[in-house]
C-alpha cells in the first residue's frame, strides 16, 4: 500500500480527515533545521504545522530560495487536507519572496479547481508588496479580514 502522502492529488473521503491529516503531517512535517536564526542575521528556518482549530496550517520563518522546497511540500500537504475552506496562517512568516507568492497562487488555483477556498491569514508586508506589483496574477488570493 503506498504511503498516504502519495495520494495522487485527490482528497480523502469525509470521515478520514483526522487519520489522514495525522499521517500527512507526521510524514511531511517540514523543517529546515540548519538555517536557524541565531542572531547573526542568518535566515530563519521555515516550518509548517497543522492548525488544530480548523483545516490548514501555520507557517513560521521565511520563504525564499533556501526554503522553496519546504514551502512546496507544506503547500502540497495543505492542498490535500479535506474541507471547503483551508486556512494558511502567515502571522509568523517574516518574508515571502515573489516565487513563494507564486507558489501560494498555484496552491490557491489547485484548491479553487477542487471547488474549495484557500484563505490567507495575517500576510506579511512582503506578500502585500508582491500583490501590488502583480495585481492581475495575484487577484485570486483571498486574505481574511
Amino acid at each position: 500500500m503506498p504511503p498516504a502522502h502519495r495520494h495522487e492529488g485527490s482528497v480523502p473521503p469525509t470521515g478520514t480527515h483526522t487519520l489522514y491529516e495525522d499521517v500527512m503531517w507526521a510524514d511531511a512535517f517540514v523543517r529546515c533545521g540548519d538555517a536557524g536564526n541565531d542572531g547573526t542575521g542568518a535566515p530563519r528556518p521555515l516550518t509548517a504545522q497543522p492548525l488544530h482549530d480548523r483545516p490548514g496550517a501555520v507557517l513560521h520563518g521565511s520563504c525564499d530560495l533556501g526554503t522553496r522546497p519546504i514551502l512546496a511540500a507544506a503547500l502540497d500537504v495543505v492542498t490535500r487536507i479535506p474541507g471547503p475552506v483551508l486556512h494558511l496562517d502567515l502571522s509568523a512568516v517574516a518574508f515571502l519572496d515573489p516565487a513563494a507568492v507564486a507558489a501560494l497562487v498555484k496552491a490557491n488555483a489547485t484548491v479553487m479547481g477542487q471547488g474549495r477556498r484557500l484563505l490567507l491569514h495575517h500576510p506579511p508586508y512582503s506578500l502585500r508588496k508582491v500583490v501590488e506589483m502583480f495585481p492581475d496574477e495575484c487577484a485570486a488570493l483571498e486574505v481574511a479580514a
